[in-house]
């Protein structure tokens, strides 16, 4: 009895212990101002929820949550009692994760809205997230004063879901005029009729296409019926899930959670998404590496000429070619950064370029530790096709051993390069002559 009561205690004790790390571990303390956020208390904290709801999905591991969590702090301290302010540990919770696509760390989520939560897009600080949901705040106050509901907590009258779904079916007769040619933001998704995973994907397409309606347009192709459409897109697999929004001609790829939660947060975030182009960068740091390319869906990295070969026009010229790209391709989750020939060598090696070839790009996907590299001249058009085909995935990628510590460069100045001016000396220097007494010894 006592044995059995001694085991009993250091059972109780390891409990604790282990309870106690796991408090320790969080990024957030019981006192903290931050609601903390569980799978069993998601839907009372956050989806009833009266009014509007931040939630930041983390990891305890994740240096840039780590980075987030004093701000965070300050962020629920100065909304108490205006805007719930919450946090959910990601990688104990994975269930919420994967219904709300959470694809990287910290992901900020505003709920409240609407039926679908919204991402927040902006700098990662206090103040500007305080901005962000006072202003969110505001506009649903003005909705229920014009007697709109703003939460989606509604009922719609009565109506029951028989009608048709508010998704099109789109075809090579109708696709080119409903999707290419049309302002709107469209989710198409490619499915074969036979196909067990776009059997179960079919009802949460419809949620998503009824939560969405007059927002973002949700269609499908049977890629049975319409082959050419199929082979245009370049679909091999089903269901594939294809963004068109602005720019038509370059589709991306949706890759996240294949549950309605999800593809409505992911259309809404394009919708919210403030159609501004990256910068472009150079890479004169460990920590440009790191913001930039660390949660990309591709890093494009330029590796330009020395500024002695290429002087300033040059040089200027190469970057523009960079900054015309990232306008075009400014609705997509990419980074450009470039580095002067020989700045990165570590890096150049890692991605097979250096010595020669300059300008020199890859297309870099740390995540996935693979690069594709440009094998065709550094022109416009080639660069666009490039990054193009790179959105699509899979071609030509090559694997990437380790990812290169970058050395920390001075920037570059703007100015030409200037050849450094050697001191003069003549042949009795160099052959060690003193003297005009030892030239005639000699």
């Amino acid at each position: 009895m006592r044995r059995a009561m001694g085991m009993l205690q250091i059972l109780v004790l390891l409990i604790a212990i282990v309870n106690g790390m796991s408090l320790a571990s969080a990024l957030y303390g019981p006192s903290s101002d931050v609601v903390i956020l569980t799978s069993s208390n998601f839907k009372s904290k956050v989806l009833q929820a009266d009014g509007v709801v931040l939630v930041e999905f983390f990891a305890n591991w994740c240096g840039h949550c780590k980075n987030l969590a004093p701000q965070w702090e300050k962020v629920a301290t100065a909304l108490k009692g205006i805007v719930t302010v919450a946090a959910v540990d990601a990688d104990t919770h994975r269930d919420l994760a994967q219904e709300y696509g959470i694809q990287g760390f910290p992901t900020i989520k505003l709920f409240g809205l609407g039926k679908s939560p919204v991402d927040y897009q902006g700098a990662r600080e206090a103040k500007p997230i305080v901005e962000y949901a006072l202003q969110q705040s505001k506009s649903l106050a003005l909705d229920r004063l014009s007697g709109k509901s703003g939460t989606g907590s509604k009922k719609s009258g009565g109506k029951k879901d028989g009608g048709a779904s508010a998704s099109v079916d789109l075809t090579t007769a109708n696709f080119d005029k409903l999707v290419i040619q049309s302002d709107d933001i469209w989710l198409v998704e490619f499915f074969a009729p036979w196909c067990g995973h776009c059997k179960k994907l079919a009802p949460e397409w419809k949620t998503a296409a009824k939560n969405l309606k007059g927002k973002v347009k949700l269609g499908q192709v049977d890629c049975d019926a319409e082959t050419s459409l199929a082979q245009k897109y370049g679909v091999k697999g089903f269901p594939t899930i294809m963004l068109f929004a602005h720019d038509k001609q370059n589709p991306s790829l949706y890759e996240g959670a294949r549950v309605a939660g999800a593809i409505e947060s992911y259309a809404l975030s394009q919708l919210e998404l403030k159609v501004v182009a990256p910068e472009v960068l150079e890479l004169a740091g460990q920590d440009v590496l790191e913001n930039e390319c660390g949660s990309a869906a591709i890093c494009f990295v330029t590796f330009l000429p020395d500024i002695l070969d290429s002087k300033k026009e040059g040089r200027n010229n190469y970057i523009e070619v960079l900054h015309t790209v990232a306008e075009k391709f400014k609705r997509n989750a990419y980074r450009y950064v470039w580095a002067a020939a020989g700045k990165q060598p570590e890096l150049e090696k890692a991605v097979g370029v250096g010595g020669y070839g300059y300008p020199a790009m890859v297309a870099l996907n740390i995540k996935k530790a693979v690069y594709a590299p440009l094998r065709s001249s550094f022109d416009l058009d080639s660069v666009v096709k490039f990054v193009s085909e790179a959105g699509k995935g899979g071609k030509g990628n090559l694997p990437l051993n380790e990812v290169p510590v970058i050395v920390t460069t001075e920037p570059w100045d703007g100015n030409d390069g200037v050849l450094l001016e050697e001191d003069e000396f003549s042949l009795d220097e160099l052959m060690g002559v003193d003297n005009k007494d030892d030239k005639e010894e000699l």
